[in-house]
């Protein structure tokens, strides 16, 4: 095999499977017809936790042919490269600095996440001159609305209620 300094990186990761990945690419690139070895953390120049996949340099950029190929048909077989459009960007349902806007954050991400809305709260307590907002996927962010406008509405002696509902079933299951 050629001496190491003569191989470059194509492929480089940290993910938590990254040695597969590694494994998988260098497999890729035999089929190819091409030398490919994978290093660990445990060689020289390789980050801790990372794993690389390298080729005699001049063949790197046969390598990346052979990459971009495969990246191009997983493509083509999926329809598109992972989620590109903008249905999972978070938009703000809720914003406030008041005094008490960290508990309101967290009870509105209760109801949102109660009623199957993923919810995130975006603030910081030691920076109380930024505000406390709530966010949502921009496709759930109307019914996130609707969910609030709802809660809102009915108010506190609707919770009140349906807590107490809640205590009654329990006893009698018990």
């Amino acid at each position: 095999m050629t001496p190491e300094s003569n191989f470059v990186t194509v492929y480089r990761s940290a993910d938590a499977n990254a040695e597969a990945d590694a494994i998988a690419v260098r497999d890729q690139l035999r089929d190819g017809g091409l030398e490919a070895v994978v290093v660990g953390d445990d060689a020289p120049g390789v980050v801790v936790g990372t794993y690389e996949v390298r080729v005699p340099a001049a063949d790197a950029a046969r390598a990346d042919q052979i990459l971009s190929s495969a990246t191009e048909a997983a493509v083509e077989l999926r329809g598109t490269p992972g989620d590109v459009s903008h249905d999972l960007d978070l938009v703000t349902v809720f914003s406030s600095q008041n005094v008490d806007a960290e508990m309101e954050s967290q009870a509105i991400q209760g109801i949102l996440e109660a009623n199957g809305i993923p919810a995130v709260i975006v603030g910081s307590a030691q920076i109380p001159v930024l505000p406390f907002e709530v966010r949502v996927p921009r496709s759930q962010a109307e019914d996130a609305r609707r969910i609030l406008a709802e809660a809102t509405e009915t108010g506190p002696q609707a919770a009140e209620e349906a807590e107490a509902a809640g205590e009654s079933e329990s006893e009698e299951t018990v």
